[in-house]
């Protein structure tokens, strides 16, 4: 079975944005094995067996007022993006919307989730893409 960790990259204004949230280092990660794909941030997790993955791409450039701190929920089509930095990340799209900022996923689920890994490639060759 194989199993990847990644690490996030942290950009020192996003750690010092993200401190107040619990969101740091040692509470941040992406975990991919062969079932399942597995996000900390901070307080936030995310979990979905492999199968659910419909994309997988590089993104990035993004905004710090939009992405620094907390997990973020995007108004336009209610992705979550978990992010340490504003340069790259990797962007997942999923069959069926995964729960994260409401845990019981009875008035939200996200179709996507941006992670800001420190190996983007890495990470998109995990997921086979």
């Amino acid at each position: 079975m194989a199993h990847h960790r990644f690490e996030f990259a942290f950009d020192p204004r996003y750690r010092v944005a993200a401190l107040p949230f619990g969101v740091l280092p040692s509470t941040t990660w992406v975990e991919v094995d062969d079932e399942r794909l597995r996000a900390r941030f901070g307080p936030w997790r995310l979990d979905t067996p492999r199968s659910n993955i419909a994309g997988v791409s590089r993104s990035g450039d993004y905004s710090f007022v939009r992405t620094a701190g907390p997990a973020h929920l995007s108004l336009a089509d209610k992705g979550v993006t978990f992010a340490t930095n504003g340069d790259a990340g990797v962007c997942l799209t999923f069959h069926d919307p995964v729960t994260v900022l409401d845990p019981t996923g009875r008035f939200l689920r996200h179709p996507g989730v941006t992670l800001t890994v420190a190996d983007c490639a890495g990470l998109v060759a995990a997921l086979g893409g």
